[in-house]
């Protein structure tokens, strides 16, 4: 990242612009996505999502594809800050460790930029319920790809 794509604007203001956002992905809706923390220092946000109902398994748990994209969800907002919202972060690989069962509800989660190099990005995430348990972790690659140059 370079000197001109540092934070212009305190941790509160990247907060409040993301609140103020109405382009966001329906995706990121559909699982009840809430930013509540920004750290574009040590690039790590918090974040809250909204397990339903439906989106359980036979048994009740939380189907893993949901946790894995609410993990994919964080950690490519965490990469979105910490460029200053100039990148997005399209996801080259990700894995996903469940730990524990998630069950419908609340449930946090943390994502972090963990190295950012000349085209490829590092990335972090973990997945925990209304008790603090740990429920999953996902490390990924992604490719900061300039917002204005984003064609799907």
């Amino acid at each position: 990242m370079s000197e001109a794509e540092k934070p212009k604007v305190s941790d509160e203001e990247m907060l409040a612009r993301f609140k103020r956002s109405t382009n966001r992905p329906r995706a990121s809706d559909l699982m009840g996505f809430e930013l509540i923390a920004v750290d574009q220092a040590a690039m790590r946000i918090e974040c809250f999502f909204t397990a339903r109902e439906d989106f359980t398994n036979p048994m009740g748990q939380v189907q893993g594809g949901f946790l894995t994209a609410m993990l994919d969800d964080a950690m490519s907002v965490a990469g979105l800050v910490a460029s200053n919202i100039t990148h997005v972060m399209p996801t080259l690989e990700m894995k996903t460790s469940f730990l524990r069962p998630a069950k419908p509800g609340r449930l946090r989660a943390v994502g972090h930029v963990l190295k950012w190099g000349k085209s490829i990005a590092f990335l972090e995430g973990e997945l925990y319920d209304e008790q603090n348990r740990l429920l999953a972790r996902a490390t990924a690659t992604a490719m900061p790809t300039p917002y204005a140059n984003y064609k799907s």
